[in-house]
């Protein structure tokens, strides 16, 4: 019966262990859905012409979730039209947040970039887009590092904790 309990406390540390570690690894991968996901309405918008809505909608059609369900929310909402595009923006970054493995530095950025959507001509959005995606590579650069650094730590550090446990009870 011990043996089962120690067994139970190590896979259950050691699983707690790959969760945390699972967010470092997330991380990055969404930053750079989220950066090819601008430059795609970056396409629609100059090249395109496509409206706001439509090229939003067009863009949660390329990518992955959760990153598509913001810009699916943020289609539906402008579609409704009973909010402004910067309400639009804030409120469908609010509703998916927790479901990304976003930073506070990412959603700073997001937040600024929603706030000058839809205000400028095209030139001057193309110009917020690139400053967006400037910093999205800064924040994709942080989090590759703290990745490489902390990833395997992480891991380690859930089965050490359950075998820790697992001798302390013993």
């Amino acid at each position: 019966m011990k043996l089962l309990g120690a067994i139970l406390i190590i896979l259950a540390t050691t699983w707690s262990g790959f969760e945390a570690a699972k967010k470092l690894t997330e991380r990055p991968r969404q930053l750079r859905q989220l950066k090819v996901a601008l430059q795609s309405l970056e396409a629609e918008i100059m090249y395109c012409h496509t409206p706001l809505s439509e090229a939003s909608l067009h863009v949660s059609e390329q990518i992955k979730k959760p990153l598509a369900w913001f810009f699916e929310r943020f289609a539906k909402r402008l579609y409704q039209g009973e909010t402004s595009v910067s309400n639009a923006w804030s409120e469908s970054l609010d509703e998916i947040w927790g479901m990304t493995a976003f930073g506070q530095g990412e959603y700073e950025v997001l937040r600024q970039f929603g706030e000058t959507l839809g205000q400028h001509d095209r030139e001057h959005q193309q110009k917020h887009i690139r400053l967006a995606l400037t910093h999205l590579e800064r924040e994709e650069n942080d989090a590759r590092e703290k990745q490489e650094r902390y990833e395997k730590m992480v891991k380690s550090l859930g089965f050490l904790s359950g075998l820790l446990i697992v001798i302390l009870l013993l």
